[in-house]
């Protein structure tokens, strides 16, 4: 059944038995797993109603002792404290309430109307006396009261609410601790069947597949080594081992069939021998310049269109060579005609080349003097535009100048108003002064010390006088001071404005100057450009003829040599003599056209042209 059954299929069906322990593993885990979450979630449900319970316990004391100590020291601070632990209170039971059923939400309503009853008597009336003023008489009563002024009874239900989530803690960490040691044992058992499973199943699948690949991997070594008698295993297998069983046989069969084609391809080897070495032997004459080297051996049939075709290209390589040989003659008499023409025209146009020289060098010297002077001119009206931008800073510097007098004009004036106030008030004080020693006399020996306080501020209030009458002086000849600097910095602004006008007039007869001398500037500049056209064509046609020349020595020399080369060839015609003509050197032209200077260079050539090629 194994042997009928595909590769794919075992490996599935094993690794779906693996699968299917591990999802039963993964089961029981999963229930586990869903009961420790169980618990926990009603674990934290219980912690936090504990918490709750706690919290209002913890209310109900604070604002317990925080009744007794305003009632003790009456401090606000206790009160707010009260306050504080009553809000928390109501808002932890409101709360609570929502989530408590059956007893516990009983309990919960009991300590609930005790903590009502307990503000009612107690805690608001209390408070409400020590407000009206009673506080002792709300401390006897407190004494008095003795554990009628405790909150027992509210807080007795809260610690059964406590106790009931306690349990439940209890019972729930119980319920988690069964449920991990259960699901501990079934991650034991399952890895322990899983492994098993893994094993059986590794070990029937190398009864399977290991051993048949092994004996199939054999079979075929032997076939590398040149043995084709062997007997291929496990052909009649169902699965892909049988179907690479039977692979391999079609190899074999395919190595039976290249052991013949290999004896047939050794006599072939024998005729293509007889050709190469042929075929060889009057390729060597060939290369040795003789072109009657043709086959007339017989070839094999398969070979005999090489033959025809060698024997044909030979013929047209021999016909070819015989009239490059008779070109080759005429074109060396014609290009050192060219040369000699391409040299007198070179010397031509070294001579146009010379004058364009000496016609742009003065130019480059004119332009330099008027680039100079529209730079001169320039700078000065920079310069004017500078004493100008100096002047106006000059006037708005005594502009501020006037206006910050004019504040400290206004200043002065506020000034004088707070002197005169001061000014009244000393002589509202001597007068009250005067007042109060007529008082004093009237006391008798009683008033004697007002009396001498009343002489001190007399004499005070009159220094006061004067002291306010100097400032009040002072004043005003401070403001005769100003008003004159007012006046001399108003004429130091007209002095400005003079000045300004001036450098204004200078500025636009320098403007008109500067473009006066960047017109002819640029006016030189283009008759300058166009000689340096002029110059660059007649340098590029210095350029063209000397190459034109070097050209045409170099293809008379060329073809000189090409007509040595065909020379060596021998053909039927005439054997291995080379052609015979005059061998013609023509004179090179030694006078190279000379460079521009470096000023009129600089000043022609344009930024986007490329002379390197020349």
């Amino acid at each position: 059944m194994l042997t009928a059954m595909s590769i794919s299929r075992k490996l599935g069906l094993s690794f779906l038995l693996i699968c299917a322990a591990a999802l039963a593993m993964m089961v029981v885990l999963y229930t586990n797993f869903s009961a420790i979450r169980e618990a926990t979630v009603e674990s934290n449900a219980s912690q936090s109603l504990y918490a709750r319970a706690q919290t209002l316990e913890t209310s109900l004391l604070r604002q317990n002792s925080q009744l007794r100590g305003y009632l003790v020291t009456a401090d606000p601070t206790y009160l707010k404290s009260y306050e504080e632990a009553r809000v928390e209170y109501d808002a932890t039971a409101a709360g609570l309430a929502t989530v408590l059923s059956g007893a516990e939400r009983d309990a919960l309503l009991t300590s609930r109307r005790e903590t009502l009853a307990w503000r009612r008597d107690w805690g608001d009336r209390l408070i409400a006396r020590v407000k009206g003023g009673a506080r002792a008489a709300a401390e006897d009563e407190v004494r008095g009261a003795g554990k009628a002024v405790l909150v027992s009874a509210a807080v007795l239900p809260l610690r059964a609410i406590r106790d009931a989530e306690t349990s439940a803690i209890a019972r729930n960490a119980t319920r988690q601790e069964g449920a991990i040691a259960m699901g501990f044992a079934a991650m034991a058992v399952g890895g322990i069947l899983l492994i098993g499973l893994a094993v059986l199943l590794a070990v029937l699948l190398a009864r399977a597949i290991s051993r048949p690949v092994t004996a199939l991997t054999r079979t075929m070594a032997e076939l590398a080594t040149g043995r084709t008698d062997v007997t291929v295993p496990a052909t009649d297998r169902g699965d892909e081992l049988g179907a690479m069983a039977r692979a391999v046989s079609v190899f074999q069969d395919a190595a039976i069939a290249k052991q013949a084609a290999d004896a047939a391809k050794a006599q072939a080897d024998v005729a293509q021998k007889l050709v190469v070495d042929t075929v060889s032997t009057q390729l060597a004459r060939l290369s040795d310049g003789d072109l009657t080297a043709r086959i007339t051996a017989d070839f094999p049939e398969d070979y005999a269109a090489l033959r025809t075709n060698f024997n044909e290209a030979l013929v047209r390589l021999h016909d070819l060579i015989g009239s490059v040989s008779e070109s080759a003659t005429a074109i060396r008499t014609g290009s050192g005609e060219i040369a000699q023409a391409s040299e007198d025209l070179a010397r031509r146009t070294e001579s146009n080349a010379a004058s364009l020289e000496e016609t742009a060098a003065s130019v480059t010297q004119m332009d330099g003097r008027l680039r100079a002077s529209a730079v001169a001119a320039t700078r000065t009206v920079e310069r004017a535009d500078q004493a100008i931008a100096t002047v106006g800073g000059g006037r708005a510097v005594a502009d501020e100048a006037v206006q910050a007098m004019g504040r400290v004009s206004d200043s002065a004036k506020g000034i004088d108003s707070v002197i005169e106030g001061l000014d009244k008030i000393a002589f509202q004080t001597r007068v009250l002064a005067m007042n109060a020693a007529v008082e004093a006399g009237r006391a008798g020996d009683a008033g004697r010390g007002f009396a001498v306080v009343a002489d001190l501020v007399s004499a005070l209030a009159m220094r006061a006088e004067e002291e306010a009458k100097r400032a009040r002086d002072q004043l005003t000849v401070t403001q005769t001071d100003i008003v004159t600097a007012v006046e001399a910095v108003t004429k130091v602004d007209g002095a400005l404005a003079n000045i300004s006008g001036d450098v204004a007039q200078v500025h636009e007869l320098l403007a008109t100057m500067a473009a006066d001398n960047q017109a002819q500037s640029a006016a030189i500049t283009q008759i300058s450009a166009a000689i340096g056209t002029m110059d660059q064509s007649t340098q590029q046609n210095a350029a063209m003829v000397e190459e034109t020349s070097a050209a045409a020595r170099n293809l008379s020399t060329e073809v000189g040599s090409l007509a040595d080369q065909a020379g060596r060839f021998v053909t039927a015609r005439r054997g291995s003599a080379r052609p015979a003509g005059r061998q013609m050197t023509p004179a090179r032209f030694a006078g190279p056209v000379r460079n521009l200077p470096a000023a009129a260079v600089t000043a022609l050539v344009r930024a986007d042209d490329d002379w390197q090629e020349f």
